[in-house]
């Protein structure tokens, strides 16, 4: 698994992150930052989704965990990496995304894919700077029925989103720390 995530972080390093001190970022959480990470680029391409299905899958596998997702669309392409890899596997893990708001016509879900109340599940993210989106997924898992075993990041800004997470009782795991992409 290590050499899977040094390549991880070589296709994160050259193709999601940014630095500018001359022009900030503006960040979702409204903040701005020298640094930017748009994973994007890897979550969204086929050596990136493969490695992060992969990594994601070994370290969840064997933690009881029947669905994966979180808020779309950065986690979107994630779970579905974990649930191909998953199955591929020969241990099905299904795929969901939890809508910003709730759909105004049709079922009027805010979950789409196959979750169902009492699924113990893993929210993914595919970055973490307040730990807010996390969270807004968390909340629409559990007004629905769901478990939530913790939540598993690509890259954590280290900037309080997942100390923020822990402290409202759901474990962090990221798989690169924005320290890991500066360096």
């Amino acid at each position: 698994m290590e050499q899977k995530k040094a390549r991880l972080l070589r296709l994160l390093t050259e193709k999601s992150f940014r630095y500018s001190p001359e022009a900030p970022f503006k960040l979702a959480s409204g903040r701005e930052s020298p640094y930017y990470v748009d994973c994007r680029p890897v979550t969204h391409s086929a050596e990136g989704l493969t490695l992060i299905g992969e990594i994601i899958f070994d370290l969840i596998k064997d933690q009881g965990v029947q669905a994966v997702g979180g808020l779309t669309m950065g986690a979107d392409p994630m779970a579905h990496a974990v649930a191909l890899i998953s199955y591929q596997q020969g241990q099905p893990i299904n795929a969901f995304s939890v809508r910003k708001e709730a759909k105004g016509h049709g079922t009027g879900r805010l979950i789409e894919g196959p979750f169902r109340a009492g699924a113990r599940v893993v929210v993914v993210e595919d970055v973490i700077t307040t730990g807010g989106s996390a969270h807004r997924a968390i909340e629409a898992v559990q007004a629905a029925g769901g478990e939530v075993l913790g939540v598993l990041a690509v890259v954590d800004r280290e900037e309080g989103g997942a100390e923020y997470l822990v402290g409202a009782g759901f474990p962090v795991r990221a798989l690169v720390r924005l320290r890991d992409l500066t360096d």
